[in-house]
């Protein structure tokens, strides 16, 4: 029982890995069209000062946005300010401190942001971590859990009403929410969310990345019934060369290196799918889409289910205390 527990998500994991790798072996990423401008506009990135997250807060900086880079490693977070800044964009970079494995630093850094009376026009809830061995957040969540899901989950909602009164029609406040291809493979375990039973890291991956899919449909399902202007939508980057990969086996981590140089999106081609969610054109007043290469696609049969969208909504609330 054990063991079909582990190898099952590690098999549905890799196999999805798999089918990404042959598709981005014979599909170029796609090119961003010409976005328009976003001066005055506001921004937040969440594991905005490494990979695709410093990606798409430096372009979107470059677009004219006020883009804050949130994250938990203050060093890394002033030279990412630093790099965009020599740049020298249209718009203006800093670095806010945020631990999203934290719900308490979410609610603080939320507190900070909300005193400054900035609006906000687009949330990326980008950050993530892949594969970590068993562990527990102060909290007591399951790592994946938290970081990729529970504390975005919180994040946004504490932010919803700053968005609301940010957006109008015609010119929608947007949310992009993370995913993966993984989250194909990905099963809630309603009962043990925190997989306390008979923990797997790449079950436990997997799961995080259908909640944001869950989350991204109901929420947009929730904001298009109270006619607000506010748009949400989840992105899957691709396979992506970033240090997401860095917990893989051994084994896997000697075959992802040579593949990597040759099929891996750079981390620039990842964070186009976000920029493009976040400021194309073609997106405006557009939400409730999973987007893959700059498409619309269709996301897992699960992702779909309304009663499991509404199940996970009420359930996510309980846990964060909202």
């Amino acid at each position: 029982m054990w063991l079909i527990s582990v190898l099952v998500p590690l098999l549905k994991l890799y196999l999805c890995g798999v089918k990404v790798l042959i598709y981005q072996m014979f599909n170029r990423s796609f090119t961003l069209p010409v976005l328009p401008k976003q001066n005055g506009r506001v921004a937040i990135v969440t594991g905005g000062t490494r990979g695709m997250g410093f990606e798409t807060a430096r372009h979107l900086e470059s677009l004219g946005m006020h883009v804050i880079l949130a994250g938990n490693e203050r060093e890394e977070g002033r030279a990412a300010v630093r790099k965009i800044q020599e740049e020298g964009g249209n718009g203006k970079a800093e670095f806010v401190f945020v631990d999203l494995t934290s719900l308490k630093s979410v609610r603080y850094f939320v507190q900070l942001f909300k005193a400054r009376g900035l609006p906000l026009h687009v949330l990326v809830n980008n950050a993530g971590t892949m594969l970590v061995p068993e562990r527990q957040t102060e909290e007591g969540f399951e790592f994946h859990f938290c970081l990729n899901y529970l504390g975005h989950f919180l994040l946004t909602n504490l932010l919803l009403d700053t968005l609301k009164k940010s957006g109008r029609h015609g010119c929608c406040s947007r949310i992009v929410n993370m995913s993966s291809a993984t989250h194909y493979a990905g099963v809630i375990h309603m009962d043990d969310l925190n997989r306390r039973n008979c923990y797997s890291s790449h079950g436990a991956y997997s799961q995080s990345k259908l909640a944001l899919v869950l989350f991204t449909y109901h929420l947009q399902e929730q904001l298009t019934a109270g006619g607000f202007p506010v748009i949400v939508n989840a992105v899957d980057p691709g396979m992506v060369d970033t240090a997401l990969y860095d917990n893989l086996w051994t084994l896997a981590q000697m075959l992802k290196k040579p593949v990597a140089k040759i099929i891996f999106r750079t981390p620039a081609e990842g964070a186009s799918i976000s920029v493009y969610a976040a400021a194309a054109s073609e997106m405006e007043g557009v939400g409730g889409c999973y987007l893959y290469n700059g498409e619309k696609t269709k996301s897992s049969d699960s992702s779909y289910d309304s009663d499991l969208q509404a199940e996970m909504w009420k359930k996510s609330c309980k846990l964060v205390g909202i």
